[in-house]
C-alpha cells in the first residue's frame, strides 16, 4: 500500500490539460495560493486557541485547523500531480480530508444551539446600554442619598451644638467656642470680654409657678439675650439658669455697657404682675 501511495508513474494531470500554458497558468496559480491559504490558515487557529485559553470551543477550532490544513495538502499534491501521477496518496489525503469534514460538520450542527444561545454583539450593547442606565440612577441615588446624609448630619450637629429649650448654644458648644475665641484673642493680641449671666431667685419660679413655667422663663431668657447681643458674639446655656456671653474685640468698659444692656432687657421680662426677673452678670476681659 505505501509503495502504491507513493507511485508517481500514473499518467500526470497536464496530459489532461493538453500542457496547454495557459490552463497549467490557472492550475498551477489556483492550487498554489489556495494551498499557501489553507497552510497559513490553521497556524492561524492553532495560535488563537493557544492564547485564548477562555474559548469554550477549542476544541473546534482544532477541528477546522485539521480540515483546512488537509485541504491544503490536496492541493498542493494537485500541484505535483501536474508532473507526476500521485494519485493514490491524493486519493487518500481527499478521503481523509472527508472524513474529517464531515466530523467537523457533525460537531458545529450539534454546537449550534450552544452558539445561538451565546449573546450577540446587539444583546451585549445593549445589556451594557441598560447596565450605563441603571449605573447612573443608583449614582444619582447616591448623590441623593448623601446629600441627605449631609444635610441630616447638619441637623444633628445643630441639635447638639444648639439648647433646645433656650435656642442658645448649647453648654459644649460654647465651651468649645470659649477655647476657639481665647486662642484667637492670644495669638494676633486682640481684645475679648466674657460675661456670666445668672438669673437671681430662680428656685422661686419653679417653687410658686412650677417648672413649666420656669422653663418658659428660661426660653424668653434665651431670646432676650440674643436680641441683645450682636451678631459677633456668642451665647451659650452654662447651667440650669446661667448663661455664658462670649464677647471678641470687645475691652472691658465695651463689655460693661453690653451687660448693662443684657441686665435690662431682663428686668423688662415678667412671670406675673408681682414677680419680674432680675439677674447678676460678672464680666472679665482676656488680657
Amino acid at each position: 500500500m505505501l509503495e502504491r501511495l507513493l507511485d508517481g508513474s500514473l499518467m500526470p494531470h497536464g496530459h489532461c490539460l493538453l500542457w496547454r500554458p495557459d490552463l497549467l497558468f490557472l492550475h498551477l496559480t489556483g492550487d498554489s495560493l489556495i494551498a499557501v491559504a489553507y497552510t497559513l490558515i490553521p497556524f492561524a487557529l492553532v495560535a488563537l486557541v493557544r492564547k485564548r485559553e477562555d474559548l469554550i470551543f477549542n476544541w473546534v477550532f482544532v477541528l477546522f485547523a485539521a480540515f483546512i490544513l488537509l485541504c491544503g495538502l490536496t492541493h498542493a499534491v494537485g500541484i505535483v500531480n501536474i508532473w507526476h501521477g500521485y494519485y493514490y496518496l491524493a486519493g487518500l489525503l481527499k478521503l481523509i480530508t472527508g472524513v474529517v469534514s464531515i466530523a467537523t460538520a457533525v460537531v458545529v450542527w450539534r454546537l449550534l444551539p450552544e452558539a445561538l444561545a451565546m449573546p450577540s454583539l446587539q444583546s451585549m450593547e445593549r445589556r451594557n446600554s441598560e447596565l450605563d442606565a441603571t449605573r447612573e440612577k443608583l449614582e444619582e441615588s447616591n448623590r441623593l442619598l448623601e446629600a441627605r446624609v449631609a444635610e441630616r448630619t447638619k441637623e444633628l450637629q445643630q441639635l447638639v451644638a444648639t439648647d433646645v429649650l433656650t435656642g442658645v448654644n448649647s453648654r459644649r458648644e460654647i465651651m468649645r467656642l470659649l477655647g476657639k475665641e481665647l486662642s484667637r484673642s492670644d495669638r494676633y493680641d486682640r481684645p475679648m470680654s466674657i460675661m456670666l449671666v445668672d438669673i437671681d431667685h430662680f428656685k422661686v419660679i419653679n417653687d410658686r409657678h412650677g417648672h413649666q413655667t420656669g422653663d418658659w422663663a428660661l426660653s424668653r431668657i434665651g431670646a432676650a439675650l440674643l436680641a441683645v447681643c450682636r451678631d459677633s458674639d456668642s451665647v451659650g446655656r452654662y447651667g440650669g439658669e446661667e448663661f455664658l456671653i462670649l464677647c471678641p474685640e470687645t475691652d472691658a468698659p465695651a463689655a460693661a455697657g453690653l451687660a448693662e444692656r443684657v441686665r435690662l432687657s431682663i428686668a423688662e421680662l415678667h412671670v406675673d404682675s408681682q414677680l419680674a426677673m432680675t439677674c447678676s452678670i460678672g464680666v472679665v476681659a482676656a488680657d
